[in-house]
Parts: structure tokens; C-alpha cells; sequence
């Protein structure tokens, strides 16, 4: 029976994509160390959750943080509060924005809040998107990187020079910072340099970093207060948290440090594809640890080498393929622990095989 594609990356020898396994290791690991008398957290309180939160606000530079069992809660509620600030139900963001695409209208249907789309799909927004926005809003969001266009990033300036607007207009400006780690080594700036410039800010824990789930949500003391009721009226509040508090601690320590390392490897991984037939990849260098690959190929053409190479060299570049059209695929290469594991003579051996394969099949 032929291998799916998953089916080999799971079985890999050495797959290339991300951290490695969700399993009961990434648990067993975390805890390892955690004295067995550590009492968990209760509704939002106690020492594991408040030492925590403590930390990720000074990590961002606010002044007060909330932990979240998502960022799809977090988010909503940070854009409630602000357009019950202002009195205006209408907030502005990117077309592709999570929001609009991956949670069933929650922000519309939860909230009644309509979303002003800024921009084209295919690129981030500029300060001249903002300026030409003719709805009046109460804040506006951006994600760092935009992951759906491959992670593309606005230089800092403009970051800059949004944020002043928005102050100068008494618009909130919210940051989507579900990646915000691995974009710091490009900006070369802190987290909390690059925080200062929003009102709040949400980042994950488990994207980048590798936790099981969760999320923080950051601001001031008025707004987080705010956050912390909107998280109850949510059942966000629950009776405790810290399996995933604890998990996010451990893994935020162990790699929040090697974003630049990632960050690195990622423009020598994405310079391997783009020297292959048939394959670019967007941006073209990357800006963060992850990007797009597309195969300029049939999803099932593509599938198929993928496999093929996977078996000759035991090397796996991602688990999927998404169809773009009829004669174009994609996947999103997101660089972690796995990609040092790899040898370099089995990589080369891999893109060499990759390569040829494609040029056969465009002859």
C-alpha cells in the first residue's frame, strides 16, 4: 500500500517541518521538572498563572497581561473592547486576516463588529491603505508576519509611522502577534520595542514556541481587567489552566532564544527550493522562520515526487499539499528544532533528487 503524504512525514526518518511530534513526550518533558506540590491555578488566580502573566507583560513591555486558552477568544475580545471604547462597531485588518477567514464570522456573530478590509490579498498594508480607509473605526489590526501571503512583513518604518497615525487619530492599534517571536531577529528589535507601538497585543503558545495551547493577551491594567471579563463571559475562565501554562513556560524558555537561529536557517532552506525547477518561494527571502513553497506542478504530479524523494533519502519536506489551481501547489515551510537534526549531505542529496525530478516532469 502506497504511503499519503502525511503518512511519510510521520514516519520520516528525518522530517524537515517544525519542532517534531505532538505527543505525550512534549508533555512529559515540560513537567519533568515541576516539583509535584506546584498548586495549579483556580479561576484566573494563584501563584502559576499570576507569576506568569507577570513575566509574558514584561517580556512585551505592557504593563499588565491575561492568559487565554486561545488566541481566537483573545483577539475577539481585545477588538470588543476597544470598539465598545469608541462606539464604533467597525474595526480594520487584512483581508486574509484570521478573523475573517478561519473563525466562522465570530467577531460578526459574537460581536456584531463589521470588518473594514484594508489592501489587496496578495500583500501587507501599507501606510497609504490606512490613509486611503474612508470607514471610521475603532481600531485597526495587524499581524506580524501575514502568514497567509507567506509571512510577508511592512518595513519598521511604516510600523512607525501607522502607529502615529493612530494615535493622532484616536484609533486603537491592536497587534496579531501570533508570530511576533520569530519576525525580531529581521526588525532587530525586542518584543518590547516593537509592542510599544500597539495599544494590545496578542502573541500564542504554541505556534513558534511549541506549547500544547494557549494564548496571552497584553495592554494595560484597564484593558486587561476588561479582558478578564470578557474571558469569563467566553467560559474562558476555567477552573484551571496550568497544564497548558506550564507547558507554554518550559518551551518559551527553551526556544524564544533561537528565533534567530531559525530565522537563519530558513533563508539558506528557502535559497535550496528556489534553486530547484519548477519551485519558488514566497517572500523569495524570508523575513521570519517560515514562508510558502510552491511547486509550479499538478498537486498530484508534485505529491508524487515528494513521495518519491522521501523514500529514496528518507528525507520529508512537509506532510501536505495545498492546491492552488490545476498546475500550481503549496505548502508552508515553518523552520524549527527538526532542521539541525537533519545531515547536510542527506538534505543536498534530497533537493538535488527534488530537482531533477521536477525538470523531468516539465519535459
Amino acid at each position: 500500500m502506497n504511503k499519503t503524504l502525511i503518512e511519510a512525514f510521520k514516519t520520516a526518518e528525518y522530517p524537515v517541518n517544525g519542532h517534531g511530534k505532538r505527543n505525550m513526550k512534549v508533555l512529559k518533558d515540560a513537567f519533568d521538572t515541576i516539583d509535584d506540590h506546584l498548586e495549579s491555578d483556580m479561576y484566573g488566580a494563584g501563584k502559576v498563572i499570576e507569576e506568569f502573566q507577570e513575566k509574558m507583560a514584561k517580556y512585551l513591555g505592557k504593563k499588565s497581561a491575561v492568559f487565554f486558552p486561545s488566541g481566537t477568544m483573545a483577539q475577539q475580545i481585545a477588538l470588543r473592547i476597544w470598539s465598545d471604547e469608541k462606539g464604533i462597531k467597525k474595526v480594520a485588518y487584512h483581508p486574509l486576516c484570521h478573523l475573517e477567514i478561519h473563525e466562522q464570522d465570530g467577531l460578526k456573530k459574537l460581536h456584531h463588529i463589521e470588518s473594514v478590509l484594508l489592501t489587496e490579498k496578495d500583500r501587507v498594508i501599507e501606510m497609504e491603505d490606512i490613509l486611503n480607509m474612508e470607514d471610521e473605526v475603532s481600531a485597526i489590526l495587524l499581524e506580524l508576519p501575514q502568514r497567509e501571503i507567506g509571512g510577508q512583513l511592512p518595513d519598521y518604518k511604516t510600523l512607525e509611522d501607522i502607529s502615529s497615525y493612530c494615535k493622532e487619530k484616536g484609533i486603537r492599534l491592536h497587534l496579531d502577534g501570533a508570530r511576533l517571536y520569530e519576525v525580531l531577529p529581521f526588525y532587530q528589535k525586542t518584543a518590547a520595542e516593537v509592542c510599544s507601538l500597539f495599544d494590545s497585543v496578542y502573541v500564542s503558545l504554541y505556534k513558534g514556541i511549541g506549547g500544547i495551547a494557549g494564548a496571552i493577551l497584553a495592554g494595560d491594567e484597564s484593558f486587561t481587567q476588561e479582558a478578564k471579563i470578557w474571558k469569563t463571559r467566553h467560559g474562558g475562565n476555567l477552573i484551571s489552566l496550568y497544564p497548558y501554562i506550564l507547558t507554554a513556560d518550559h518551551y518559551f524558555e527553551e526556544r524564544v532564544g533561537k528565533m534567530e537561529q531559525y530565522f537563519i536557517e530558513a533563508i539558506e532552506y528557502a535559497s535550496f527550493f528556489n534553486a530547484c525547477h519548477r519551485v519558488e518561494t514566497i517572500p523569495a527571502v524570508p523575513v521570519s522562520n517560515m514562508f510558502h513553497v510552491h511547486f509550479h506542478l499538478a498537486k498530484e504530479k508534485a505529491e508524487a515526487i515528494l513521495l518519491e524523494v522521501a523514500e529514496e533519502t528518507g528525507v520529508v519536506f512537509t506532510g501536505y499539499l495545498k492546491e492552488v489551481n490545476d498546475h500550481q501547489c503549496s505548502y508552508e515551510a515553518s523552520i524549527g528544532d527538526l532542521y539541525h537534526t537533519v545531515p547536510k549531505d542527506r538534505l543536498m542529496d534530497a533537493f538535488w533528487m527534488l530537482d531533477e525530478k521536477l525538470k523531468a516532469a516539465g519535459e
